[in-house]
Parts: structure tokens; C-alpha cells; sequence
């Protein structure tokens, strides 16, 4: 018994020798994780319609949504909105239309350019009368307007701000009395295609005063302004949708959300545009 226990140590023994003098089997580190790759930046021109309104307003807003969006450009297209949708209508590509007024965005949703609960009233706006930096009319009040001998610069009815420019007088008649109205047409010189025309004239001193949009006045501070108060003005709502067949649906989005960001709304009031609808 002694020997065989003798030889079942000798044989431990033997093995643990063994085993102390065999490499250890390194172990193998775990892969490192490597990211998936990432496709390179797609440079992306967003392409807005816009009104002559937004002019000013339109290439801050596309400077701050560029800076906030590497590899994405906006290019603003800058014109009349009833045009503007009307070119949609016959083919006309893009991603988003600003229109400065609410039947032009309700009529691009009735022809589908625009589709059903994706407009935003993101802005309003509303109307002043502005005369060049010398004021050579003397006009001090509304009621100058129809002084004899004024020459009256207003947008050609067919645009947003001629309609709520008639619409305007139609309320300055009831206030300052019958006749007032005719006037102040019998003074005007020149039916303008849009408000931008309006300001260059009364720069260059060719007309006495002009009816615009109060972002038109606060983009030309060298002119005066006679303020149309509230019951006698018309308060224009701006609106701002994607295209239903947006180039970029989801930078459309963006853009859209971005308009009615707490960002883009104290960019709007700088030029002069008062809050949309909450």
C-alpha cells in the first residue's frame, strides 16, 4: 500500500511539473468595435419660394438654417406669390413656399402644391404709408393723402399688397368721410408689380409717398412713415409650407419648423414682421 501510495505522488508531482513548465495559452483581446462607415455629406440646395416681403428677412433665415445644417444651401427665390404658385401649377420644382398672404397658401393647397395641415401662419404683417427722406409733400397725417397735387405710388391690385391696400382705403373712406377714397386714387401715379418699386422710386424722389408693408419701411430707414393705426389697417397673415413634391421632404420640414422657431421668430421681428398665430 505504501508503495503504491509513493508512486501516486511521484505521478502528481510528476503533472504538476509539467503543467508549470508549459506556456500559458494567451488569451485573445476582443475585437475592437469598428464604426459603421458614414456616407459623406450630400450637399443639398433647398430651393424656397418666397414673397418680396421676405426679401431681407428670407437670406438671414436661410444663413442661420445653413449654419445650423453643414452641406445644406438654400436658394430663396425671391417673387409675386400668385405667380409664384402658378408656376408650381405648371411644373415648376422646389421645396418650400412662403406666401404673403393666406389666400395664395389656401389656394396652393386647393391646387395640391401644398398639402392639407402642413401650412403654418409663421408671420403678419401690415401696412404704412412712407415718403421719401425730404418729405416734399409735407404729409403728416392720413388724411394728406388726399391733398391735390400728391403723387401716390400703390401695388397693382392682383398682388397681396394691392388687394389689402384697396381694402384699406375702403376703411379710411368710412372714417374720413365719403369721397375721400377717390381722392386719394386720383392721386396715384403709378400702379407698381410689387412693394420693392414702390421704396426704390421714393428713394430716388420720384413720387411724394407710397403705401407698403411696415418690413418694407423698416428695410428703407432713410424714408418717413405716417403709421396706419390698427382699425384702419390690414393685418396680412405669412404662411410657410413644404411642397407636396418637395425635392427634399425632410429639409423642407426642418425649414418650415425652423421659420416658426423661437430662433427664426426674433430674426422675423428685427425686420418687422409681427408673431403668427401661437
Amino acid at each position: 500500500m505504501k508503495n503504491y501510495q509513493t508512486v501516486l505522488v511521484a505521478l502528481l508531482l510528476t503533472v504538476i511539473l509539467v503543467t508549470a513548465c508549459s506556456p500559458i495559452p494567451a488569451v485573445q483581446a476582443p475585437a475592437a468595435l469598428t464604426p459603421a462607415p458614414v456616407a459623406p455629406a450630400t450637399n443639398v440646395t433647398l430651393k424656397v419660394f418666397a414673397p418680396s416681403s421676405m426679401t431681407d428677412a428670407a437670406k438671414e433665415l436661410a444663413s442661420a438654417f445653413e449654419a445650423a445644417n453643414p452641406g445644406v444651401k438654400l436658394a430663396i427665390e425671391i417673387g409675386h406669390s400668385p405667380t409664384q404658385r402658378l408656376q408650381l401649377t405648371q411644373g415648376a420644382t422646389g421645396d418650400v413656399f412662403m406666401t404673403a398672404s393666406q389666400k395664395d397658401m389656401d389656394d396652393a393647397i386647393a391646387d395640391k402644391s401644398v398639402a392639407a395641415g402642413a401650412a403654418k401662419v409663421f408671420a403678419t404683417n401690415q401696412l404704412v404709408v412712407v415718403m421719401p427722406p425730404q418729405n416734399p409733400a409735407k404729409i403728416q397725417k392720413l388724411e394728406d393723402l388726399a391733398n391735390t397735387g400728391v403723387r401716390l405710388l400703390v401695388a397693382v391690385v392682383d398682388t397681396p399688397i394691392g388687394k389689402v391696400t384697396l381694402t384699406s382705403l375702403d376703411k379710411m373712406d368710412k372714417q374720413f368721410g365719403a369721397g375721400f377714397k377717390d381722392k386719394v386714387t386720383a392721386n396715384i401715379v403709378s400702379n407698381e408689380a410689387g412693394v420693392k418699386p414702390i421704396v426704390s422710386k421714393l428713394q430716388l424722389g420720384e413720387a411724394d409717398a407710397g403705401i407698403v408693408f411696415v418690413t418694407d419701411a423698416v428695410a428703407a430707414p432713410a424714408l418717413k412713415t405716417v403709421s396706419i393705426p390698427p382699425e384702419l389697417n390690414v393685418i396680412s397673415q405669412l404662411n410657410v409650407a413644404p411642397l407636396a413634391a418637395a425635392l427634399h421632404p425632410e429639409h423642407a420640414a426642418a425649414f418650415t419648423a425652423f421659420v416658426a422657431s423661437t430662433d427664426g421668430q426674433a430674426s422675423l421681428k428685427k425686420w418687422g414682421f409681427m408673431p403668427g398665430k401661437p
